[in-house]
């Protein structure tokens, strides 16, 4: 019988192994639910079958369907998503200059929320009053 392994590294990121391979599959940037059980299918693998429990062909199986088309995922995705989001910023578009100023982009409001994308609550300056003395 083969060691359990400790961890598994597919495309630069370690999965977790105490997980099911389905769902330890999602934790590569680019792959969801439907995409994770179509990696499994094609490989062989039982999708309910955790990952520690998976063999060294079974790994390398799920490594080379996932790395035939690196664009797709982790590194390869994000660098074309920022290339996109570049060349918004470049022709100047209302998207791209959104993404510039760093305000809501997909036409949200921004009079009371887009927190997350203005940052903290900015406090106004030049309320203050002095005091009157006696």
């Amino acid at each position: 019988m083969q060691p359990k392994q400790t961890n598994i590294r597919i495309s630069g990121v370690d999965i977790p192994v105490k997980k099911q391979v389905q769902y330890s599959l999602q934790y590569i940037f680019g792959i969801g639910p439907k995409l994770a059980n179509d990696i499994l299918k094609n490989a062989g693998v039982e999708p309910t079958k955790r990952a520690f429990d998976l063999t060294d062909a079974e790994v390398q199986k799920i490594r080379v369907l996932i790395e035939k088309d690196p664009e797709k995922y982790e590194g390869g995705l994000r660098q074309q998503i920022f290339q996109h989001i570049k060349r918004l910023k470049d022709i100047r578009c209302y998207r791209g200059i959104r993404h510039k100023v760093g305000l809501p982009v997909r036409g949200q409001r921004t009079r009371h929320n887009a927190r997350t994308r203005k940052g903290k609550v900015k406090i106004a300056v030049g309320g203050l009053k002095k005091k009157e003395t006696k």
